[in-house]
């Protein structure tokens, strides 16, 4: 079942490399959504695809050096049927 999730991530995620790293992630895991810095130092993120792929992927964020995901917050939102890639901003 294909969803798609909207997340707030706080921590240590700005300056360690987190959107690059999402990019990277999401492509290998064929997600699509985006990820941009905050100006309060969170990361947002939206992810879309396979249910399983999309909640893998906070668990492979987490186990990279450097990043250390202390909170998120998500929803669920609606399913962005023309979307087709993961892009950072």
């Amino acid at each position: 079942m294909v969803v798609r999730r909207h997340y707030y991530v706080s921590g240590r995620v700005q300056g360690v490399g987190f959107r690059y790293r999402a990019y990277h992630t999401a492509n290998s895991l064929g997600l699509t959504g985006y990820a941009i810095n905050l100006y309060d130092g969170r990361v947002e993120l939206e992810l879309q695809g396979e249910r399983a792929l999309v909640e893998e992927f906070l668990d492979r964020m987490s186990a990279g050096s450097f990043i250390h995901i202390e909170g998120v917050e998500s929803y669920d939102m609606e399913v962005d049927k023309e979307e087709r890639k993961f892009y950072i901003d």
